[in-house]
């Protein structure tokens, strides 16, 4: 279950890396999950559709668990089951949603109500927390335990306020202050694990159903940072947001 490697009388045994991605049937949790399976890791494709997900996962040689992160007993059957099977290393937590109006419109400041934002935060806010927290048991078991959070550019205050910056230009409320949401609680959870390695990652604008395929990326290259962030070691970086090519403003 461990990332370590153990050495007795020169023989060397590599224990599987055991991962579980959130939302991992299609988009950028399904070539997340391509990548780790080619890199090794034993891993939990989780998806709320049944069908789908055990599709998803025998396309790529890794298990399912249906788990539904906006639901208490789904999140805790999942952990049951990952368990029995011998535990958690890596949590990449990828489910999100982007709440849209009539005709597939991004919700502005004008038109957004509490419920627009309920409906946001529940998947990517509080499923996050909700996922993180069931998992912990499992994850500080593990000999090198890591969590992957997928942010994005939009959560970054700094950016959005920026006139010169692309993500300045972005209407909607919903989606980018759950995102925000989602840095605070990365940092704020690196610092209460030290022992775990705790990230934020920004994909870009990657071509998904998320954004009604108008993003700009394919997934193989905005999986790229959740890959490397899933495979950071026990002495690799924690509390950070970062996309491909670095560090971003919080």
């Amino acid at each position: 279950m461990t990332t370590n490697s153990m050495t007795t009388n020169a023989m060397t045994t590599t224990a599987t890396t055991t991962t579980l991605i959130t939302g991992s049937n299609k988009g950028l949790g399904f070539e997340t999950a391509r990548r780790l399976v080619e890199a090794g890791h034993t891993v939990y494709v989780g998806a709320r559709d049944t069908e789908r997900g055990r599709l998803a996962a025998e396309r790529l040689g890794a298990r399912f668990v249906r788990l539904d992160v906006t639901d208490d007993d789904s999140v805790r059957a999942a952990v049951k089951t990952i368990e029995a099977d011998g535990g958690l290393d890596v949590l990449v937590n990828n489910a999100g949603i982007e709440a849209r109006g009539p005709g597939n419109s991004i919700i502005g400041a004008e038109d957004v109500t509490a419920d627009d934002l309920r409906e946001v935060f529940e998947t990517n806010v509080f499923g996050v927390v909700r996922v993180t927290h069931a998992f912990l048991p499992l994850l500080r078991r593990s000999a090198a335990p890591v969590v992957v959070n997928v942010s994005s550019g939009l959560a970054s205050l700094a950016r959005v306020s920026d006139p010169d910056d692309v993500a300045y230009a972005y209407p909607g409320v919903g989606y980018p202050t759950s995102k925000t949401a989602v840095n605070m609680i990365t940092v704020q959870f690196a610092k209460a694990f030290p022992g775990m390695r705790i990230n934020a990652v920004e994909p870009g604008y990657t071509k998904t159903d998320l954004n009604g395929n108008t993003g700009v990326q394919t997934v193989e290259e905005g999986a790229e940072i959740i890959v490397r962030m899933a495979q950071v070691g026990p002495d690799g970086p924690t509390g950070t947001f970062t996309d491909a090519t670095g560090a971003l403003p919080w």
